[in-house]
């Protein structure tokens, strides 16, 4: 599939103003506003270092949380850190479009790269609207004419419509930054061009995005195996019929799942033998890991996939042409019920197919055990989660009219 937009290699930004949009949103530390981890910082470094490198006026929008959490903080730490990963200076300003950000916009020298405070200070930002919308408001307006380009290298957040995402491209050249061009090429080869058979291992408790996909990829024809685990897994059994006791039915009561529950029996009736759930699972017995068949699950919650699910899996991994992982196997943080979740992890980072895992718990994981077997691991969660449900992704449109907008 074509990726019908423009990326940094049409634009010649020496002594250019660029406005770049990146997500370094990151884990904090509350008391002290330090970051506990730099890993989309370093990622980001690429698109930033290269823009510097080439001469241009780079200027970084980003945000960390969202308003009420506790990291929810400014961006003067993000801005260090960025400075020590690309061994040179990086401005940081307490503003975002006011006075004092456009005076140090209009001040920068080529080269220089300057980090505008946390965009989600402002409360537009946090608005869901269509592009059209997000176009007019006081941010887009204050900024387009300070800037020559706006590139786009924020795939995490790219299933978003907010002002910094979609709201410039549709007023300025834009294009996508490095993040956004190796996600995209990546997920959408993967997706369009699978090598068979075409393996989706689909966990994590975020059950509605993980069914979506599962019935859009069979509708499509593109996946040969759905292998669930974690709450996924819970679902399905309990839409196939199998006793999964009252705890783990009320626990899928609370998240109100159970509409998924009927959604799940009705995708095993129409494409059998494609969707794959445990024929054991895991649970803690006076503090150990226990393992019970299906047939037998006590009224205690299930914590794990077993043994027998795990082989059977392990052997459909290992003969995959192409592998999309997403969701850890069960509660993997708890001593004991992490081996479903590693096991998977090593299957596939030993399968010779082309394997891709979504961001979030899974990633972490694997980041965690340090595999290298794993062909890509995504930086964003959700919107590979969307795109692989068959959304269109707002920035991904917007970034396709700004290039049928603007000739270069």
């Amino acid at each position: 599939m074509s990726l019908d937009f423009y990326t940094m290699d049409d634009l010649k930004v020496k002594d250019k103003t660029v406005l770049v949009r990146v997500d370094v949103n990151s884990p904090v530390d509350p008391k002290s506003g330090l970051l506990l981890d730099d890993t989309r910082i370093k990622l980001h470094a690429e698109t930033v270092g290269e823009l510097s490198d080439k001469g241009a006026k780079t200027v970084l929008l980003a945000h960390q949380s969202r308003p009420g959490k506790a990291d929810f903080t400014t961006l003067m730490y993000h801005a260090e850190a960025l400075s020590e990963i690309l061994g040179k200076p990086v401005k940081y300003v307490d503003d975002i479009f006011g006075s004092n950000a456009r005076i140090r916009i209009s001040g920068l020298k080529s080269g220089e790269i300057l980090v505008l405070e946390n965009v989600r200070f402002y409360s537009e930002e946090v608005l869901k609207r269509d592009p059209e919308l997000q176009a007019e408001t006081h941010l887009v307006k204050k900024l387009t004419p300070l800037v020559d380009y706006y590139i786009n290298d924020a795939f995490a957040a790219a299933h978003r419509s907010q002002p910094s995402l979609v709201g410039f491209a549709l007023k300025i050249p834009s294009a996508a930054g490095r993040v956004m061009e190796r996600e995209l090429k990546i997920l959408y080869n993967a997706v369009y061009n699978a090598e068979r058979p075409c393996v989706y291992v689909l966990g994590g408790v975020k059950v509605d995005d993980s069914i979506t996909i599962a019935e859009n990829v069979l509708r499509k024809g593109s996946a040969d195996y759905i292998l669930t685990t974690g709450l996924v897994a819970n679902i399905f059994l309990w839409g196939a019929g199998v006793d999964i006791k009252q705890v783990n039915k009320d626990f899928i009561k609370k998240k109100d799942y159970c509409d998924w529950v009927l959604k799940a029996s009705k995708l095993l009736e129409e494409f059998k033998g494609k969707i794959l759930y445990p024929k054991d699972v895991a649970i803690p017995v006076d503090d150990e890991r226990k393992e019970f068949s299906v047939e037998e699950i006590p009224d205690r919650s299930i914590y794990d996939i077993g043994s027998d699910t795990i082989n059977e899996y392990a052997k459909i991994i290992r003969g995959a042409g192409t592998l999309f992982a997403n969701g850890p196997a069960g509660v993997f943080e708890e001593g004991g019920f992490s081996i479903g979740t590693e096991d998977i992890l090593n299957a596939i980072a030993s399968s010779p197919g082309l394997s891709i895992i979504g961001g979030g718990h899974l990633a972490a994981a694997a980041n965690q055990m340090g595999l290298s077997g794993i062909d890509h691991i995504s930086s964003g969660g959700g919107a590979s989660i969307s795109l692989l449900a068959g959304e269109e992704l707002p920035v991904v449109e917007v970034l396709k009219q700004a290039k049928g907008k603007f000739k270069l």
